[in-house]
């Protein structure tokens, strides 16, 4: 059971399904759908702030979660959480302050110095 606590979640996925990063952006911007991927279940009680992303060819969205994962501060919510098919400790993040996408790209270009551009769109 996940108690959804004041705060910032991230949740890291990729987007290399039909209509790509669109797609799927949208969709996660829509609350009501059914529910088919982990996020949907939360998208109704959670506020879309900012969405980060790459347009690089491979996927990161691993690399990503390792990363989040090793930030000082950050917590687990739910084990497993949008990481069934991988060998990821989770998808999602949850931290009391708003993370930066500055810090993140300073991060990852320290970790991972071969990864394209990441951009971030605001919606709040």
């Amino acid at each position: 059971m996940l108690e959804i606590r004041p705060g910032y979640y991230i949740y890291v996925g990729s987007a290399f399904g039909p209509g790509g990063l669109v797609a799927r952006v949208g969709r996660h911007m829509k609350i009501s759908k059914k529910a088919r991927w982990h996020i949907d279940y939360l998208r109704p009680h959670l506020c879309l702030v900012e969405v980060w992303f790459t347009t690089d060819a491979d996927k990161r969205e691993h690399s990503w979660a390792r990363l989040l994962n090793d930030y000082r501060g950050v917590m687990v919510p739910l084990a497993g959480f949008g990481s069934s098919d991988c060998c990821c400790v989770t998808h999602f993040f949850y931290f009391s302050k708003r993370p930066t996408i500055i810090r993140f790209r300073k991060r990852l270009t320290s970790v991972c110095p071969d990864h394209g551009s990441v951009a971030v769109k605001r919606f709040l």
